[in-house]
């Protein structure tokens, strides 16, 4: 995936043969926010995002509202019992707590 990242806001960046130009939807927001730029040159591209991201915060400020972020740090997940025992079991015979065992095997499965 080709991406970009401004103040925490990571977007997914596409080209579109179609009408050729480069767009970005950014990522991780709840449905209700819909934030997308675009340009035809890569420069283009990166000025809209950084341009439609502060326009995001500066429109929420204004409104009174905390701009929503890509992810709070909290996860709540349901899994199967069987999983969840395996897992338990893998945090404990690493020596670590089932959450920093999965915050681990997380960050390894997104590759950050």
């Amino acid at each position: 995936m080709n991406s970009m990242i401004y103040k925490g806001y990571t977007a997914r960046v596409e080209f579109d043969a179609r009408d050729n130009i480069l767009w970005g939807k950014v990522l991780g927001l709840p449905d209700s926010v819909n934030i997308t730029f675009d340009g035809e040159t890569v420069a283009e591209l990166t000025q809209d995002f950084h341009t439609a991201i502060d326009f995001y915060i500066t429109d929420c400020q204004a409104a009174g509202r905390e701009p929503t972020k890509p992810a709070s740090g909290k996860l709540m997940l349901r899994i199967p019992p069987e999983v969840h025992g395996a897992a338990l079991v893998a945090a404990q015979a690493a020596g670590t707590s089932l959450n920093q065992w999965a915050a681990k095997v997380l960050a390894e499965a997104a590759h950050t």
